[in-house]
């Protein structure tokens, strides 16, 4: 009998801290999956940032370490350049790497570091009480917006994605939304492409994951995968940003290319 679905041998079996509906346990689970299916786990080496997913390690059997916040990528760095068989995963939350690391993100990926982030972005500060992130879009309301974002006082929503996308180290970089069954199957498919990408030497690879918060959007978890699909999608359209991927039939080279490549 072929087994369809059951427990991923790397996800440890405790009890998640997350709220009810929340995304992270969503994506924690596919990329046990992933490293399952792809035999890296033994070679796999994760940081967990500072933001609701900081006990990410209490829920992966595989290596773990821990960044101070907004610090992923320099930590994945570092660790890639000293052992650079290994697959180095960063894990953060969108006022971890858009805020306090954006400079770190958008250096590492500049130089090209052959690591992969997995970037959650719930449009606010989730484990500090739903204050304003810098992907917070325009009139939504949050701890610190009570009347809604606003442009000129607030600035708009920083697209830390689409900013990263043009830089020439980068290799692929993707957006989804786990808002549906269709999306949850498309992010484990992306996040499949950004581990290849650092397996096979490409260079820097990002995925953005439009990921629930109900308790801090006061929704209920229905209510938060339906905002998503009618509005959080609508800033930030789900898709491939950017693939530099070598083809078959595309070799890549240090020539000026369009920054969507396919």
């Amino acid at each position: 009998m072929k087994l369809l679905y059951g427990w991923p041998k790397y996800l440890k079996k405790n009890p998640f801290h997350y709220c009810p509906g929340c995304g992270h346990s969503i994506i924690h689970r596919q990329i046990a999956e992933l490293l399952e299916e792809m035999n890296l786990a033994h070679k796999t080496i994760s940081i967990a940032p500072a933001g609701c997913a900081v006990l990410a390690y209490n829920y992966w059997d595989f290596d773990c370490v821990e960044a101070p916040h907004g610090r992923g990528a320099a930590v994945a760095t570092g660790i890639k350049r000293c052992l650079p068989d290994r697959l180095v995963i960063s894990y953060q939350g969108d006022g971890d790497l858009a805020a306090i690391g954006t400079a770190e993100t958008i250096h590492a990926a500049n130089r090209g570091e052959r690591v992969t982030v997995i970037f959650i972005n719930n449009a606010n500060y989730g484990m500090t009480g739903g204050q304003m992130a810098p992907t917070t879009i325009l009139d939504q309301y949050t701890t610190t917006t009570p009347e809604g974002r606003n442009a000129r006082m607030h600035g708009f929503p920083v697209h830390i994605s689409d900013l990263v996308a043009m830089l020439p180290g980068v290799a692929y970089i993707e957006r989804v939304a786990i808002s549906s069954p269709k999306g949850i199957r498309s992010a484990k498919k992306a996040i499949k492409n950004a581990f290849e990408t650092q397996i096979n030497d490409e260079g820097f690879s990002l995925i953005e994951v439009l990921s629930p918060c109900p308790t801090n959007w006061k929704k209920t978890p229905a209510d938060s995968w339906k905002w998503i699909n009618d509005v959080l999608v609508d800033e930030f359209p789900p898709g491939v940003l950017v693939d530099r991927r070598r083809r078959k039939d595309k070799k890549r080279s240090g020539k000026k290319g369009k920054k969507n490549a396919d």
